[in-house]
């Protein structure tokens, strides 16, 4: 059968876990019922909204936005400071409550994750029956809803479990994507941010449904090779598999301390390319391929936050890493002053085994060769780049040469996650 997969993802997670809790302790007021939000401090007026009830939502409060700016749309808005420790035991306990279905779980963040049904698909009578299994033990066994997204792969899964909430199972096989997916905003497409979006539309490319029937080589020509993953995942291709945690590899990655929070995105930039080249660098001297990159962001008030994203196919090139790092930071980024930055790669697989390669990775006609050539450096010639740096580096120290847009002081990076 064809492969199946849910995207299985908690309803306002942090005010959800926040609300029981309460209620547990004796409080008769559900958070969820009135317009609340999990945030910073109330007295101080500082902070952002990490999440907000269906109430508030209805005042136009949104998710990343200050306190006192919500706080000006709903005088009387409830605010919870967030309780990490609380949210690591409700979602360990919903990841043990998967693992009784299956072993076959991807764990992407706190509150979301994958199942691979494909192996277990004959238990039950459809996946739209032990979605509605799921959901509901879920619910009945630790009290907070879920949304779960049904497709033959990942990004269509997590597009399906984006559809209406809470507590809701939708389904996004190819047959219905015209209908349900190609109709919404681009902005709506995972991996494509709004600066992405803002520039599709000087295209005339408004809804996904455009995108995808851009031709991919123009989306190449001006978004590189985020152009052609956003057109990848509008036409519902995404090769990835689940990865469950037994087959996760270490990862290999690179964080930096800033020494004045960074409020330029080109500065913020610079920061990333010279975490890149060391992240490649440490891959390259390892034999290994990154599959999965990260991007980690530590504010100013020392919250945190981070995105990851697969790689077309995996890589330990500078050039590649740096610019999935990019589209992850444009992703990611707030708009608030940046105190830490960090990059990891994981998923490593040894250079030289076989791997999974994008369709764009297959060889072009030598016309096409030849212009494309004419344009940007081949693969090839920035491998021989990067091994060059690293031969320079390692006889002249790593400060020996950079390249002109890294034009920043690294000496405040520091390896960690080794």
């Amino acid at each position: 059968m064809s492969p199946v997969i849910f995207h299985i993802d908690v309803n306002s997670a942090y005010l959800s876990w926040s609300a029981l809790e309460k209620l547990k302790n004796g409080s008769t007021v559900d958070l969820r019922t009135i317009p609340s939000i999990i945030g910073g401090d109330e007295k101080s007026r500082r902070g952002i909204v990490l999440a907000k009830s269906i109430p508030a939502k209805k005042y136009g409060i949104r998710t990343a936005e200050p306190v006192a700016s919500a706080l000006r749309k709903c005088p009387s808005l409830v605010i919870e400071p967030p309780d990490h420790k609380l949210y690591h035991s409700c979602s360990h306990a919903m990841m043990e409550l998967l693992s009784s279905f299956t072993p076959d779980l991807e764990q992407v963040s706190i509150d979301e994750c994958y199942l691979d049904f494909t192996p277990i698909a004959h238990l039950y009578p459809s996946p739209e029956e032990a979605a509605a299994l799921i959901r509901d033990r879920i619910y009945d066994e630790l009290r907070f809803t879920v949304n779960i997204g049904i497709a033959p792969t990942k990004v269509l899964a997590k597009m399906a479990s984006d559809f209406e909430k809470p507590g809701k199972i939708h389904t996004l096989y190819p047959e219905e994507i015209p209908v349900k997916m190609w109709p919404l905003p681009v902005s709506d497409l995972y991996m494509a941010g709004h600066r992405s979006a803002e520039k599709l539309a000087g295209f005339g490319i408004r809804t996904i449904g455009d995108l995808a029937r851009t031709d991919p080589a123009f989306l190449t020509t001006h978004f590189k090779s985020h152009g052609r993953l956003m057109w990848e995942f509008a036409n519902g291709i995404d090769p990835s598999p689940v990865l469950s945690e037994k087959h996760k590899a270490k990862g290999i990655g690179n964080s930096t301390t800033l020494r004045e929070d960074v409020t330029d995105p080109e500065e913020a930039r610079k920061v990333l390319l010279t975490l890149c080249e060391s992240v490649s660098g440490r891959l390259r001297s390892a034999g290994q391929l990154a599959g999965t990159v990260t991007v980690e962001i530590k504010y100013h008030d020392f919250t945190k936050a981070s995105h990851q994203a697969r790689s077309l196919s995996p890589c330990n090139t500078t050039g590649e890493l740096y610019e999935l790092a990019c589209t992850l930071f444009d992703k990611l980024w707030d708009g608030r002053p940046i105190r830490l930055l960090g990059v990891r790669s994981s998923r490593l697989v040894t250079e030289g085994e076989p791997v999974q390669l994008s369709i764009f990775d297959l060889p072009l006609n030598a016309g096409a060769e030849e212009k494309t050539a004419a344009k940007t450096p081949s693969p090839e010639k920035l491998k021989h780049l990067d091994l060059a740096l690293d031969s320079i580096r390692k006889k002249y120290g790593k400060d020996a040469v950079k390249r002109g847009r890294q034009l920043i002081d690294s000496s405040c990076i520091s390896d960690s996650d080794p």
